[in-house]
Parts: C-alpha cells; structure tokens; sequence
C-alpha cells in the first residue's frame, strides 16, 4: 500500500484556503497521515478527522511537533523517528507551500511529492516573470510593470495593481493614479517583494479553467465566476471563499460562451500549462474584453484542487488525487551529477594561481 501524507496550512495569508483543500484531501484519501505548517513555521502530525473550526485558534489538540530535516534520508522526525512516506500530497496555497521553497526543501530530503517541482512553482507564483515568459511564447497577456520610483508606466490610469510574488486575489487593489499606487507598495505588506501595474479594463469577464498532463493532457469545463460588482475586480472571498456555499446557477460553470472562445480558452490553458511544466491540476486564469483573451494567471495549486471545475469530463476528487500521486511516484525529482567526473578537480592546479 502507498505511503501517503497530506500537507497543508504553512505560513501564508492563504493558510486558511489551504487547511480547507488539505483536510478534503483527508475525507477523500482516508489512509492518509496529515501533517500541518502552522503560521509560525512549525510541523505538526495531527489527527485526520478534524474540522476547519479545529484549526481557528491556531495548532489543534492532539498536534505532535515534527521537524522537517532537508537533507539525504531527513525528512520529517518525531524525535528520533524518521515518518516513511512515499508521497506527500501538497495543499499549500500561496506563500512558501506554492513559490517553490518548500518543494526545494523536499527535494533537498529525497521526498516525493504532488504538483508542480521548485522551478515551475516559482515561476507560476512571480507573475511578472509569468506574463513575460507567455509574452516570449506568443499568447497575449496585459501588460505588466514593476512599480518603482524610476519612471510611470507607458499607458494610462486606472490600474490594478498586484503583489509580484503572491496568490490569486490576495492583496489586489485599483488605483486610480501612479502617486497612490507607489503608496499602497510602500505600505501593503503584500507588496514586499514588488508591486505590479497593469490597465484596468472596466467590464472584462473573468474566466478559469483547470488542466492537468497525467494521465493525459485534459482540460475542465470553463468557468466565469461572479463579481459582486462587474466594475471591481474578482475579489479573494469571490473566488475563494463564497463559491461553495452559492447555487450553482450563480457560479456559471459551464460558462455560456461561443464555440471559438471556448476552444481559444482550451488551447491556450494546455500551452500555459506546457510552458510552465506543471504537475497535478492547476487552474489558468484568463480576461475577456472587446473580443480579445488575455492570459492573466496560472495558479499551480488551487483552491479545493480545483475539483469543482471537472464536471465535463466529470472527475471525482478521488480520480484526481489518484492520478496526482500516481504521477509523482512516476515522476520523482533526481538531481543530475552528469560530468561531474573530477576531471576539473585532478587537473585544476593550486587555488592560488586562480587568484592572481
């Protein structure tokens, strides 16, 4: 039998998003052990049957501490005993458990795991590097700035302005000129590894879609989630948080759009998702306005693993989870020592001649 272990939380402002999509995981693979990053950065093994409310006053009852040891035959230790698992099932959302931190420390301990590897993951979190990468492949995308002190942007007011490095949604405001914009990176602690700009483009349509490569490459059906007010942005609770407690005529999944658009949408979410190298389900992000689609985002790893999107073709959660851990067992990171034979070391000479 596979040794599984679901691991959530960590310390992110999305750790609450990510405790939902973790203890899912749980009631769907409930042989599983579960191991929870808390706020302040610690490991803990804790019970599989909890509830989110468990979790609202910090580390639940019966949580026993772990260490995370990044090294050859390390891993996670209570005390002296080493947990053997053959995959860990990721359900970190945002911060350290998405932009590929985490993912480097696993590989460092010869861990096998679910979604994507340290590379893709930083690459799908920095969103200006994502959007130039799509740029360079040749899908459209809004254009991005960094805002700095430096010089304006090339194009006009109003803006939406995001975190460089963060989740969907988090921390994403308008502003109405570049002043309040160098303000708000001054003093958003979302911003604090860079704020971006992009054109606000009042009355686009917000569109989403989840994809996956293993078994074989498959797309969802397209969703067009509900803004409150079609002249804001999407906000976090939108996505995130209220679609599972709204009729499902207010979530628009399938989304009523015409045949072209729809196999615009398809072709593109399995080019982003080649481009950035994923594993497991993500969910890419698109805006319609004026006839034209724009890549926006990817989110390597989504809220409630995007589940809810696969009702055409219909996967039951347990199909994908399935398949995301048989693809990491297929698939597991091995670092490449090719050509380091110590060829240069026997040949190399003494360091002091190197230095003149």
């Amino acid at each position: 039998m596979t040794r599984v272990a679901t691991v959530f939380g960590g310390p992110s402002p999305e750790h609450d998003v990510s405790v939902s999509t973790g203890l899912q995981a749980t009631r769907v693979l409930p042989q599983s052990d579960s191991l929870y990053w808390s706020l302040t950065g610690d490991w803990y093994r804790i019970p599989s049957d909890l509830e989110l409310s468990d979790f609202a006053d910090g580390v639940p009852r019966k949580a026993r501490r772990l260490e995370l040891v990044a090294a050859p035959g390390g891993g996670y230790r209570m005390g002296r005993k080493r947990l053997e698992y053959d995959v860990l099932v990721n359900c970190f959302h945002g911060g350290p458990g998405e932009d590929g931190t985490v993912q480097g420390i696993w590989d460092m301990a010869g861990l096998c795991y679910t979604g994507p590897g340290q590379g893709p993951s930083s690459l799908g979190m920095d969103k200006l590097t994502f959007s130039a990468a799509v740029r360079a492949a040749g899908m459209p995308t809004l254009e991005r700035r960094l805002v700095t002190t430096r010089s304006a942007p090339d194009f006009d007011p109003p803006y939406i302005m995001k975190p460089r490095s963060g989740g969907s949604s988090i921390g994403i405001v308008i502003v109405d000129d570049y002043d309040t914009a160098l303000a708000v990176a001054r003093s958003s602690p979302h911003m604090a590894e860079g704020a971006l700009i992009e054109p606000y483009l009042e009355g686009a349509a917000d569109l989403q879609i989840a994809v996956r490569r293993h078994p074989a490459v498959e797309v969802s059906a397209i969703e067009e989630p509900v803004r409150s007010d079609r002249r804001e942005i999407l906000t976090y609770q939108e996505k995130y948080l209220a679609w599972g407690d709204a009729p499902a005529g207010d979530r628009r999944i399938p989304a009523d759009l015409p045949d072209s658009l729809e196999t615009r949408i398809r072709t593109q979410a399995v080019a982003v998702a080649e481009l950035v190298g994923i594993r497991g389900v993500s969910r890419v992000d698109f805006l319609s306005h004026d006839g034209n689609l724009y890549v926006n985002e990817i989110n390597t790893l989504p809220g409630s693993l995007a589940a809810y999107l696969w009702i055409d073709p219909p996967r039951s959660r347990a199909e994908l989870l399935e398949d995301m851990i048989a693809e990491a067992l297929a698939h597991p990171r091995v670092f490449n020592t090719v050509g380091a034979d110590g060829a240069a070391l026997r040949g190399g000479g003494a360091i002091a001649a190197k230095l003149v």
